[in-house]
């Protein structure tokens, strides 16, 4: 299959619209169930890429959770916590801890549930019956893996009432080195970003603390390739194994910084006992359940505890998580990793970073105030590693 057609392009009112190979050959793809659209597309070639990358970094299959081609979060293969398990609403799926690919979508998934409603998932290895299972129940417009095995495509294909946007792609596939793209008529071309990501991309240690554990070079490998597949500017946080806030397209490097920040604050705060005790009534869906916790963790938690509110979600009315809790088990927290597509450019940056719990910073540098932004690390005990590559995605 040398093309594909699709129903519209980006809009309805954008037709006619394709997929197909300049060159002539075939596309590297089958399409297996479904008829995934335009913006299925970009999510499904950036996220592959996303996954295939980690997995050849790391030596362990990978998962990541896209939407409107960015990740909400990229995940390796690393056991769940029963806390993490019951945060992410995968306590209950059997044969978990015995699937290394449905412990690395459970926990992209997982990260930022509010954001990967409707997402597009991809995998790095053959899709099993458990990873099925989890994606399944989970509200989502299609994946990208190089196979299923056929309990695991039986179960996909009866998704969505048959609909559901299934691909399978050729791993062994290679890119041209030179790729195009027009904008209003114009041809753009450049050759294809094809730099490796590796722990070599963090020897240039520039602060005081120069004690990098594996643990966080593992984190920030992670970090540095989700930004290289997010839309830019871009900063994301990572630990444990898995990218948990991603702050894309942001105009602002400080508002990234924040955007992330907060991101990753809710999944932490997710996990504190209140959230994970929260009495739900059984007739709440998961959906719902997302909702609720994000507006019970915010300033705006009268929402949902309000007389006449809380009823339709709670069981009982659950104590309010004050601000001075949140806070209290924030600071708690250490040995987080962020990285960031391009070099911060004001120590405000580490400043916001530190407040959830960051210890390792990886960016390009070459900023005329990199002396600030080293010592604001260096105020706070931080390592920070000088990539020299920006990771601009557009």
């Amino acid at each position: 299959m040398n093309e594909f057609e699709l129903k519209y392009g980006c809009n309805p009112n954008q037709k006619p619209a394709k997929i197909f190979m300049a060159n002539g050959k075939d596309l590297p793809i089958e399409i297996l169930g479904g008829r995934p659209g335009y913006i299925n597309f970009l999510d499904t070639f950036n996220s592959w890429q996303l996954v295939k990358e980690i997995k050849e970094a790391l030596g362990v299959p990978a998962a990541t959770s896209f939407k409107h081609v960015s990740p909400t979060s990229a995940s390796i293969a690393t056991p769940l916590s029963a806390e993490l398990k019951k945060a992410c609403f995968v306590d209950d799926i059997e044969g978990l801890d015995d699937s290394p690919l449905a412990c690395a979508y459970a926990r992209a998934r997982g990260t930022d549930r509010m954001s990967s409603f409707g997402d597009w998932i991809a995998l790095s290895d053959i899709c099993d019956v458990t990873t099925a299972n989890l994606i399944k129940r989970e509200v989502s417009d299609g994946i990208i893996a190089p196979g299923y095995t056929p309990e695991a495509l039986e179960i996909l294909r009866s998704k969505r009432k048959g609909s559901y946007n299934i691909v399978k792609i050729d791993k062994d596939y290679i890119p041209d080195p030179i790729e195009q793209k027009q904008v209003y008529g114009v041809t753009f071309e450049q050759g294809r970003n094809e730099f490796k990501i590796d722990r070599t991309l963090l020897s240039n240690i520039v602060t005081a603390n120069k004690n990098l554990p594996e643990s966080a070079v593992r984190d920030l490998i992670i970090s540095l390739i989700t930004l290289k597949y997010t839309q830019s500017n871009s900063v994301c946080y990572a630990v444990d194994g898995q990218a948990i806030g991603v702050g894309a397209g942001q105009q602002s490097r400080i508002h990234c910084t924040r955007l992330a920040g907060n991101k990753a604050d809710i999944w932490h705060l997710r996990q504190h006992p209140k959230v994970l005790e929260l009495p739900f009534l059984d007739t709440v869906g998961r959906p719902d359940r997302d909702n609720a916790i994000d507006v019970y963790i915010s300033d705006d938690y009268e929402d949902v505890l309000a007389d006449g509110k809380w009823q339709a979600v709670f069981s009982r009315r659950p104590d309010p998580l004050t601000k001075e809790e949140k806070r209290a088990y924030l600071d708690s927290i250490s040995g987080v990793s962020i990285g960031s597509d391009a070099f911060f450019p004001f120590s405000d940056n580490i400043d916001r970073a530190k407040k959830s719990g960051v210890s390792y910073v990886a960016e390009p540098g070459g900023s005329i105030r990199d002396d600030v932004v080293i010592k604001a690390c260096d105020d706070y005990g931080m390592v920070m590693a000088f990539t020299g590559m920006r990771l601009f995605h557009h």
